[in-house]
């Protein structure tokens, strides 16, 4: 297949879906194909996902000619995420294309909320695409035959790299990806980015400095504006209003009208205490709410995280009470509404938080920032 067979086939996809791809993506999808190493910069909600997403599987498509018919099996591409919650979204989002296409790739997911009958499947045969955390992945490079696994591997995704970026968990997946440098010479790395703000340093991060992979990289950005409204809660009588150690419940009667204005409502909180916390008392003052509210956080089992995501998406919940196990990249298209509940310990995070309302290219986004103490009011009114 020429190169413009295979935009065309990308293309004609995004037709059937009533889209159109943006110049980034195309951007991307170019630079894939040509063997480059980048860091793509992108808002929230404008297709970072299918910008990576799809040069994979037209790689795949470009080196095996007849893919309808004859599949070798093995691993391909690894897409690498911080959070579990975004691994169920990122597989739906890959399976329509490949499924669309008519190829004979296969998925999987390998993180901490993969059973044991799972992984022992994958040991004997793993997925052609797979979705993991860099932790699992570190785990993967410590097993037996670890070489063997990866030795076909041709592309690398790094998902959400600010936010792995100056962590140990960053440190961990650079350590992966210099191990898995060495054991395959035709990957290709990429790092995918909402908010970040040295982008220069953090793709020399990604790929390593002065490395044959940062000299055959590219940085590409998305000139796409996000419309951000925010909108602060700022409490009746300042006069009483306490000075610190406080989880913002004060102003709990100002969250409820907001949630009965909206569609479906994100309200962040800071910490997982905080969060059941705020999921109690609401349930205690309102119990009307109950049946249509509910709360989400890491430390929640997984049968029941996952029904609370899939909650969201078909709008039988009008709210939950969540900690940064949703702020990333999980794309809830009715989410109408985010609510901040004290200071989000960083502009970028709150800028992520926001994205999750209007999470569609074009549409606003509205968050409102509730402060817990008052030296919060200073972050309010900045």
């Amino acid at each position: 297949m020429t190169k413009q067979q295979l935009y065309n086939l990308a293309k004609d996809w995004f037709s059937q879906q009533n889209w159109t791809p943006h110049p980034f993506q195309l951007k991307t999808w170019s630079a894939f194909l040509e063997g480059k190493h980048g860091l793509l910069n992108a808002p929230t909600g404008s297709g970072k996902t299918y910008a990576l997403w799809f040069p994979i599987v037209l790689n795949y498509l470009k080196n095996n000619p007849e893919y309808k018919t004859k599949h070798k099996k093995g691993l391909k591409a690894i897409w690498i995420t911080p959070l579990r919650a975004l691994s169920q979204e990122i597989k739906q989002s890959v399976e329509r294309v490949i499924h669309d296409l008519d190829t004979q790739l296969t998925v999987g997911i390998r993180s901490g909320d993969t059973s044991t009958a799972e992984r022992a499947k994958q040991r004997r045969s793993m997925p052609d695409l797979l979705i993991t955390t860099p932790e699992s992945l570190q785990l993967l490079l410590a097993t037996k035959g670890y070489d063997t696994i990866f030795k076909n591997c041709s592309a690398i995704v790094v998902d959400e790299w600010h936010e792995l970026l100056g962590t140990k968990r960053g440190v961990q997946t650079e350590l992966g990806l210099s191990r898995l440098k060495g054991i395959t010479k035709e990957l290709r790395i990429w790092g995918i980015s909402a908010t970040i703000g040295n982008l220069e340093q953090a793709r020399e991060v990604l790929l390593g400095p002065g490395s044959s992979a940062h000299e055959n990289s590219v940085l590409i950005r998305a000139n796409l504006k996000k419309k951000i409204t925010v909108k602060s809660i700022i409490p009746k009588e300042m006069e009483t209003f306490p000075w610190r150690g406080h989880l913002g419940l004060r102003l709990l009667d100002e969250v409820i009208p907001i949630i009965n204005n909206s569609r479906t409502t994100l309200l962040f909180t800071n910490t997982r205490s905080q969060c059941e916390i705020w999921f109690q008392k609401i349930l205690e003052k309102h119990p009307e709410l109950a049946g249509e509210i509910a709360m989400h956080h890491g430390s929640i089992n997984k049968e029941t995280r996952q029904w609370v995501e899939q909650a969201i998406r078909n709008e039988s919940l009008k709210a939950v009470v969540c900690t940064s196990s949703l702020d990333l990249g999980v794309d809830f298209a009715p989410v109408e509404t985010v609510i901040q509940i004290g200071g989000p310990k960083g502009v970028a995070r709150f800028m992520q938080r926001a994205g999750r309302s209007g999470h569609r290219p074009g549409e606003e986004s509205i968050i409102y920032f509730l402060p817990t103490h008052a030296i919060e009011l200073v972050e309010a009114s900045a």
